[in-house]
């Protein structure tokens, strides 16, 4: 897995960007769902519409769906603040969201924490969420999925971390229990980003 910036000036802006990271299963597309619900309405809250290399069709988040070739293309013209690869897809962070972050706007991109160091050369200030669930709890909801066994998804989390490497200002939400209830967690931590309650 392999992120790779846009460029390496840093856009020093009067906005937050936040990053909503995790693991597949622990629920970061519906926590985001939530919140954008929660904020709808709110001109100074903007959710980032990726750009992906599948389908505007294939289902889960809302995204901007183009080809291999045309995503390139994007990026060559300077279309992303932030790219990265990931699970065999390109996903890009539109250029444009420097434009609400010079406004003030609370920002919030699904993101990946492979790609951090490149958010955090391209957005100051930069707040990472970190949705978790338990091993137990991911295992299950991956294995609704069908893609692999549970004992396979068992023994590829014993392998891997479930926390953020890196000097980041981190907001960990544990979705192991009810969606609500993380839901609230992540709109909490959004409204106090806007009060300026949150500072590092």
């Amino acid at each position: 897995m392999e992120g790779k910036p846009a460029g390496t000036i840093t856009k020093k802006t009067t906005g937050t960007m936040v990053a909503v990271v995790g693991p597949s299963g622990a629920g970061k597309d519906s926590l985001i769902h939530i919140a954008k619900a929660h904020f709808a309405g709110r001109p100074e809250v903007d959710f980032v519409r990726r750009v992906i290399t599948r389908p505007t069709d294939a289902g889960g988040e809302a995204h901007l769906g183009v080809s291999t070739a045309d995503f390139s293309t994007l990026k060559e013209g300077g279309a992303f603040a932030v790219d990265w690869d990931a699970h065999g897809l390109s996903y890009g962070i539109p250029a444009a969201v420097h434009e609400k972050l010079a406004l003030g706007h609370l920002v919030i991109a699904n993101g990946s924490r492979s790609a951090l160091p490149h958010f955090a050369r391209a957005f100051s200030p930069l707040v990472v969420v970190n949705v978790t669930a338990s091993p137990e709890v991911l295992a299950e909801r991956l294995t609704a999925r069908g893609r692999e066994s549970r004992a396979e998804i068992l023994e590829r989390l014993k392998r891997g971390s479930l926390a953020v490497d890196g000097d980041y200002d981190v907001v960990d939400i544990d979705n192991s229990g009810l969606l609500a209830d993380a839901g609230e967690k992540l709109i909490a931590t959004l409204e106090d980003i806007l009060a300026g309650r949150r500072n590092r």
